[in-house]
């Protein structure tokens, strides 16, 4: 019985309180040779518990003064309305609990009341804030397309080769956070599993590599990423990938294994390749752009980037604090991709 049912009609509210007074006066006085003196109101305070619950204060206070008058009339002293002191005092008592009981009954379930039209309306200003969120960021994640559609667009009408690869490598660098951003927004604000996006843009880079020789392997167990984690590490891993698939495997297959594991404190994510390792040649080039991204989005993380020669080949290890963790800024130590 839903609860609301003797509320929405007030007829319904007094029609209890007659039904429950009327069971109550029936019980006590069917079994009135069975109780012992001294118990008049036995059967009646249930029935105004229930009333009270159910349909509100009025029609308990209907209750309360049916049940208390017909207690007085014949369980009270001698049957009629006497006016004694103990009958006074018995009422009274009666008086007194009855009303502490609607008291409580009501005023309790008024608080429920309340909090639950303060949880509706909670609700409905945060879903209405995560429709106007889930907005922006699809705008955001259009208006970055845009700006790599243009980027795009400059590229192919650069005469000069090397402006012509610098800003088709912008427009795929802006291109990337707009699909992570996309992603995000499909996540609806959940953690994003790492695993099926970093395949999926892997897949992508090798494509446009043209490199159907190189087998990728890519591991993350059940390691997600928030959205404060998911567009710098997403880059920094692409940026490893593309340096492996430039420098690692000049004229034959290879293999690239990417691991990211959390142990509760730091986030590692591993890049190892199969290819020549790092050179000498490469140490050098401090100034790379590549790098530099990778400087710049791993102090965005707080965490420490670094590259080893690796048997055989070379591994990219980037070290960054769980969201649910807190640490200082690690140093951000680097060199060059293979």
């Amino acid at each position: 019985m839903h609860q609301d049912f003797f509320r929405r009609a007030a007829w319904r509210g007094y029609l209890l309180a007659l039904l429950a007074w009327g069971v109550a006066f029936a019980v006590r006085y069917g079994l009135a040779h069975w109780f012992p003196p001294g118990f008049p109101y036995l059967t009646f305070f249930p029935a105004v518990v229930l009333v009270a619950y159910y349909a509100g204060l009025r029609p308990a206070v209907l209750t309360a003064t049916l049940s208390g008058v017909t207690a007085w009339w014949f369980w009270i002293g001698p049957q009629g309305f006497d006016i004694g002191v103990a009958t006074l005092v018995a009422l009274s008592f009666y008086v007194f609990v009855a009303a502490i009981d609607i008291f409580f009954i009501v005023g309790m379930d008024g608080v429920s009341r309340r909090l639950a039209r303060e949880v509706e309306r909670n609700a409905a200003l945060a879903e209405s804030r995560d429709i106007l969120l889930r907005e922006v960021q699809h705008r955001v994640s259009n208006n970055i397309q845009v700006v790599s559609a243009l980027l795009s667009l400059e590229a192919r009408a650069a005469v000069n080769p090397g402006a012509r690869k610098a800003l088709a490598d912008a427009s795929a660098r802006t291109a990337l956070i707009a699909r992570i951003q996309r992603s995000l927004v499909d996540a609806e604000r959940q953690a994003t599993a790492f695993e099926s996006l970093a395949r999926s843009i892997v897949t992508d880079a090798l494509t446009a590599a043209a490199r159907d020789d190189v087998a990728v392997s890519i591991s993350s167990g059940e390691v997600a990423l928030s959205a404060e984690e998911a567009t710098p590490v997403v880059l920094i891993m692409l940026e490893c990938v593309n340096n492996a698939l430039e420098h690692a495997f000049p004229n034959r297959p290879g293999k690239i294994v990417i691991e990211l594991c959390d142990d509760g404190a730091v986030r590692n994510l591993v890049i190892t390749d199969d290819g020549v390792g790092v050179s000498q040649a490469a140490t050098g080039e401090t100034g790379s752009l590549g790098l530099r991204i990778i400087t710049a989005l791993t102090r965005q993380l707080g965490g420490q980037w670094s590259l080893r020669s690796a048997e055989p080949g070379a591994s990219a290890r980037l070290s960054w604090p769980s969201a649910t963790a807190s640490h200082p800024i690690l140093p951000t130590s680097a060199s060059p991709l293979s």
